[in-house]
C-alpha cells in the first residue's frame, strides 16, 4: 500500500504561482512513477503531469505545456507540480497519483494509488 497526500493548493490571481506537494509513504517511492491529475468544477478527470521514478521523464498535457512543471525529490519521498502563469481554467481539485515505475502514462485507470485531492483556484 502506498499512501498519498497532497498540499499546497489554495486560491491564487490569475498570472500567479502554485506549488503542490505530493508527499508518499508505504513502500519503496523509486517503485513508482507518478502523475498530476485534476478534476474540474462539474468535469471529468483529466491528464495534468507525469514523471517516471528517476525524474529523467516527463510528460504534459498540451493544456499546462510551458506553464507547469512536474519534478521529484526521492530523498524526501515527494513528487511536486510547479504551476506558473496561471489561468482560471486552471481552477480545479488536483489529485496526485503513484503507477507504473515508468511513467509516461496519461490514463487514470493505470494508476494504483491515489491522493485526497487539493483545490486550487484561479481568480480572474
Amino acid at each position: 500500500q502506498v499512501q498519498l497526500v497532497e498540499s499546497g493548493g489554495g486560491l491564487v490571481q490569475g498570472g500567479g504561482s502554485l506549488r503542490l506537494s505530493c508527499t508518499a509513504s508505504g513502500r519503496t517511492f523509486t517503485m513508482y512513477g507518478m502523475g498530476w491529475f485534476r478534476q474540474p468544477p462539474g468535469k471529468e478527470r483529466e491528464f495534468v503531469a507525469t514523471i517516471n521514478w528517476s525524474g529523467g521523464t516527463t510528460a504534459y498535457a498540451e493544456s499546462v505545456k510551458g506553464r507547469f512543471t512536474i519534478f521529484r525529490d526521492n530523498a524526501k519521498n515527494t513528487v511536486y507540480l510547479q504551476m506558473n502563469s496561471l489561468k482560471p481554467e486552471d481552477t480545479a481539485v488536483y489529485f496526485c497519483a503513484a503507477g507504473p515505475a515508468g511513467g509516461f502514462i496519461s490514463t487514470g485507470r493505470n494508476y494504483d494509488y491515489w491522493g485526497q485531492g487539493t483545490q486550487v483556484t484561479v481568480s480572474s
